[in-house]
């Protein structure tokens, strides 16, 4: 939501608003807040510190004048603590002469923030790209978590010299850059219910709140509705709210759930009424990694942005062509009803055990696995799990204009979901349920086939993926030079591709390798 250059040390921080953005008299600072309906942005200063903060709009209240304005030392205190209280996503910059700058993010992440500096000064944007010029080279550590499917949230990222801000961390920048993690964020395990307790009632009020606390406009808002539980709940709840108001669009999967999909999407739209407008992508033709994906044209795409970035990028424009603004997603739904390892143990995502069936790994990069979980963010507000899925869509959304929202992110629907006793949340019970409420079939509720992008990710690697990979091997590529990727593994691997002998478990990840191989392309 923000792109900054700031320049610590400087004599005047007088800051002054353009109309597009917050400079220096002198020119050597400049904050550019992401310009759209859901944002705002607020200036204020005591004649020496200065406060300037870019921040997801709420409901119910006026949008704030961004011109700075001038306060006592006192009122600037009160505005400074204020500003670590809102409820949604935010960015705070601070500035003091002859001081170092800095720079928070609040709890609630939207979107990612990235920084580098150089010998004067903090750069930092939600578009990795633009700081492609500080990159001094790869991050072994972070690129094999990637490689493995072991995502940690951290300030790492694949590129050394470019950092992600975490929640609620601070960045100090004096001349050198220093990233001071947040304390841990409390949880909560669940609770036993109340002999009245009405859990579906608590659901849709606390949907209601995490979607009523931003300024929804109906006529400019689309919700993904996938035909999952997740984004099914949340778009049949506001289509009952807004009646005949709301369009929907959806990336089609392959396989054996893509019919199913179809039926269940046309239940869902049939049960509450919804807009005319529906977009549907069909991501088994405009699938990943087909030569007109930017990823592939050589587009600085960060490794970190959607992996079905061709079909989710031709979703976003027809929805911003159609006029629409902001988009309601259903990511987190998982995270919020997720099991403990204690309720069911179960094996973690990119279990280093498993490392052996992924033959392409290199020697540095199985090296660099025995620190992975090291420097992680603290245990945050939201899961993490949870910030890194949103980090994805953010990018794609934000170059079309469009605004995200995740009700499921919400920290009172995180809460609601950690209170909850383990059978309303095994295999999603809490989102079955309510959608048994509405009198939707087993169909929708009891689904009977895997609907996934599985056969999506197999389409892709299969056909376009395969001349991707005779190139890589062919040509050469970073993570070769780097000791990340083996040659002859992946050699091995893509033959199996041509074979038809393609198995999920293993070689999915192979989607990651070109992802990767590609962003380091355009970036290295």
């Amino acid at each position: 939501m923000i792109k900054l250059r700031l320049t610590p040390y400087a004599a005047d921080t007088g800051w002054s608003w353009n109309g597009h953005r917050y400079t220096t008299a002198d020119r050597s600072s400049e904050v550019t807040p992401y310009a759209h309906p859901m944002v705002e942005q607020l200036a204020v200063s005591d004649g020496h510190r200065t406060m300037l903060v870019v921040r997801e709009r709420v409901a119910d209240r006026p949008p704030c004048t961004p011109a700075p304005r001038a306060v006592s030392p006192s009122e600037y205190d009160t505005l400074r603590c204020l500003a670590e209280q809102w409820p949604a996503d935010y960015v705070l910059v601070e500035t003091t002469p002859q001081e170092p700058v800095r720079v928070t993010a609040g709890a609630c992440r939207t979107t990612p923030l990235y920084l580098a500096h150089d010998d004067t000064s903090l750069h930092g944007s939600w578009d990795m790209a633009d700081l492609r010029a500080h990159i001094t080279g790869l991050n072994s550590r972070e690129v094999a978590r990637l490689l493995i499917y072991r995502p940690r949230y951290s300030s790492d990222t694949p590129f050394r010299g470019i950092h992600r801000l975490t929640e609620r961390a601070t960045a100090h920048y004096g001349g050198h850059l220093v990233l001071r993690y947040p304390a841990p964020a409390l949880h909560s395990g669940p609770r036993e219910l109340a002999p009245d307790a009405d859990v579906l009632a608590t659901f849709v009020a606390t949907m209601d709140d995490a979607m009523d606390l931003r300024p929804l406009d109906p006529a400019k808002t689309v919700f993904h509705l996938t035909g999952g539980f997740d984004s099914g709940t949340l778009a049949t709840r506001a289509a009952e709210r807004f009646p005949g108001q709301l369009n929907t669009s959806a990336l089609l999967i392959g396989g054996p759930g893509r019919a199913q999909q179809i039926r269940r999407r046309k239940e869902m739209r049939a049960a509450v009424p919804f807009a005319a407008r529906d977009d549907l992508i069909d991501a088994m033709r405009d699938t990943p990694l087909h030569p007109d994906c930017d990823r592939v044209r050589g587009a600085l795409i960060s490794p970190y942005e959607e992996p079905l970035h061709h079909p989710f990028t031709r979703m976003t424009k027809a929805i911003a062509a159609a006029g629409a603004h902001t988009v309601v997603t259903g990511l987190c739904g998982d995270e919020m009803v997720a099991l403990s390892q204690e309720e069911y143990p179960h094996k973690a995502m990119g279990d280093l055990k498993d490392v052996h069936l992924l033959p392409w790994i290199g020697e540095r990069a199985a090296a660099a696995l025995e620190f992975s979980d090291d420097g992680i963010a603290p245990p945050a507000v939201v899961n993490s799990m949870s910030l890194l899925s949103l980090e994805t869509t953010a990018p794609v959304l934000l170059r079309e204009g469009i605004w995200p929202v995740h009700p499921f992110a919400d920290p009172d629907m995180v809460q609601l979901g950690e209170w909850l006793p383990m059978d309303w949340r095994e295999l999603k019970q809490l989102q079955r349920r309510r959608l048994a409420a509405l009198g939707l079939s087993e169909d929708v509720t009891h689904p009977a086939e895997r609907e996934s992008f599985a056969e999506v990710v197999q389409h892709a690697l299969t056909t376009h993926g395969r001349p991707l990979f005779a190139r890589m091997l062919h040509e050469g590529s970073p993570l070769f030079d780097h000791g990340l990727v083996k040659p002859d593994g992946l050699r091995k691997a893509v033959r199996r591709l041509s074979e038809g002998t393609y198995r999920e478990d293993g070689d999915a990840q192979l989607l990651q390798v070109i992802d990767l191989h590609l962003a380091t392309r355009a970036y290295l």
